[in-house]
């Protein structure tokens, strides 16, 4: 059996037919503004995107206590939404010690609400059969 198409059932090796996948509702375009966001569905870009939404700014270790992950880690992930301009980062000293500092950007608001609207949507699709 060779390596299922993505979006496609395996092959199935029993006696009965395999439904068709059958499409949801509502389904997003790939692309344009009600395109799903793969940027944002990361579990770790949602959750600093989520946190700097409802806090006016968070430092790196702020962030990286609340997520629970590494610097290493955290900061791929956080450079991967500055570099979408989904959040802004600033750098500082206090005394003579770095201070990293982010902030969520309109745009990087605007992803969240569409992200979140999409999933909604999608619940609710779910919820209806």
């Amino acid at each position: 059996m060779g390596k299922p198409q993505q979006g496609r059932r395996p092959e199935h090796s029993g006696k009965e037919p395999v439904a068709p996948l059958r499409t949801v509702r509502g389904k997003a375009p790939a692309e344009g503004p009600l395109a799903f966001d793969r940027l944002i569905h990361e579990r770790l870009r949602l959750g600093i995107l989520s946190a700097l939404a409802v806090n006016e700014s968070l430092t790196f270790n702020d962030l990286k206590k609340l997520m629970q992950t590494t610097d290493g880690n955290l900061s791929v992930h956080a450079r991967k939404l500055e570099e979408a301009s989904y959040i802004a980062c600033a750098k500082s000293f206090e005394g003579r010690v770095p201070k990293t500092e982010y902030t969520i950007t309109p745009s990087g608001r605007r992803a969240l609400e569409r992200y979140l609207d999409h999933m909604e949507a999608l619940i609710r699709a779910t919820r209806e059969r």
